[in-house]
């Protein structure tokens, strides 16, 4: 009874500071649909507590346009049918901005998301293709999509080799899976066109056997990998090309390989090794740091602070950052209460969008719903992440051209 009474103190207090004496304003809401069980927990915590941080920030400085915020947090497991129910529970309850940070719950939800006019925020997963907002007008998967940072890879090897690739031999690692094999079309289309040769080798789920793989390696000596597994399986290669004597900085991997991947391969150990990505990583970012003063150093985090201290929390920064943002916009431009079509225009009115320098800028239309595609390649020195590339958006014609000729097939 005591901690109620404090709870219903603390919401008074809340609800007088912001809005009067009048009851409080019905919140904007957002549908966090997350794999927080299963297959996704090596990213999902730090995302949904960079999302609840970022909330409580903003609420604490008023909310937007008046009217709070709120993140609701729901497990999908990675299963798409409890992805489905997630997403019309919270229908019903008013939400008509969801995330699921899964490709097999997004591509379960899509269609229905399209049929209702409510908006699928899909960064760094889903179809590729939801880029061409001409024919995915309420999917928004801003960011880099994966073909557009493999594009950005070979633009980056291409920068090694003096704009000459047609000497250079490209080896691309990956899961046997669709999230692995994504890629796949873009970087032989890049081949064909640059004159590079590309090898292939897959690793079977879920990455804890990869010898045979890593010794076909040794023996084919590509100059560059670009690989795209997960978790764990980053630990494994790194021993396979110890053991098979391949030198670390050959690997460029996907975004997925953050800090406890570096711990568990070892700092010194990892030294050289490249990841793409589209958010700054590290602790020395204005938001991180607003976050930290306001809420973890007065004990109102939303988790423990280790979690804070990875790119994934980062990542989860950046994505609601553009949340929110777009809800400010729509808030400024057309007023409360924010609704799906005035969200919309808010997210398609993002100009150079950056969070204060914490991702790389976005620019989102009513075509292009990626924002730009734009990433940066960065190098584990053995103490931090050093850039070695500008924020890049590179081959967009290729990109684009295999966006199209995708959606096409959607529209039919």
């Amino acid at each position: 009874m005591k901690k109620l009474t404090k709870a219903l103190a603390v919401l008074s207090m809340f609800g007088g500071a912001m809005f009067g004496t009048q009851a409080l304003a019905e919140p904007f809401k957002i549908g966090i649909c997350y794999d927080l069980s299963k297959a996704y927990t090596f990213a999902t915590p730090q995302v949904s507590q960079a999302a609840m941080d970022l909330a409580k920030l903003i609420n604490m400085k008023g909310g937007i346009g008046g009217e709070p915020v709120e993140v609701i947090v729901r497990d999908h497991g990675n299963e798409p049918q409890r992805g489905i129910e997630c997403y019309s529970k919270l229908s019903r309850e008013g939400v008509f901005v969801f995330d699921t940070l899964s490709t097999p719950v997004s591509l379960a939800i899509l269609p229905r998301a399209m049929e209702d006019g409510r908006i699928l925020m899909q960064s760094l997963v889903g179809r590729g293709d939801a880029v061409d907002g001409t024919v995915f007008d309420w999917v928004y998967p801003i960011g880099p999509t994966y073909w557009g940072q493999a594009a950005n890879d070979v633009a980056y090897i291409k920068q090694l080799h003096d704009g000459d690739l047609s000497d250079v031999k490209v080896g691309f690692v990956y899961f046997d899976y669709p999230f692995g094999q994504e890629p796949i079309e873009i970087l032989e289309t890049l081949s064909e066109k640059e004159g590079f040769e590309l090898e292939l080798y897959p690793v079977p789920l879920p990455g804890s056997d990869q010898a045979g793989v890593w010794s076909k390696v040794r023996r084919d000596k590509p100059d560059h990998v670009i690989v795209w597994m997960l978790g764990g399986a980053h630990v494994v290669a790194s021993k396979e090309m110890k053991r098979n004597r391949i030198p670390m900085d050959k690997y460029i991997s996907v975004n997925w390989l953050n800090e406890v991947d570096i711990a568990n391969i070892g700092k010194e150990a990892a030294k050289g090794i490249k990841r793409g990505t589209n958010v700054v990583g590290g602790q020395d970012i204005a938001l991180y740091q607003e976050i930290m003063a306001e809420l973890y150093d007065k004990g109102e985090g939303s988790g423990p602070i280790e979690k804070t201290q990875d790119v994934f929390y980062n990542t989860g920064l950046a994505m609601y950052s553009i949340m929110f943002e777009a809800a400010r916009k729509a808030a400024e431009a057309e007023g409360l209460p924010i609704t799906p079509t005035s969200y919309k225009a808010g997210l398609e009115s993002l100009e150079g969008y950056d969070a204060n320098g914490l991702m790389a800028p976005i620019t989102v239309t009513a075509e292009d719903h990626g924002g730009g595609g734009k990433t940066r390649i960065e190098m584990w020195d053995g103490e931090t992440w050093v850039p070695q590339t500008d924020w890049i958006s590179e081959y967009t014609d290729v990109v684009w051209g295999v966006v199209k000729e995708s959606s096409a097939k959607y529209e039919q």
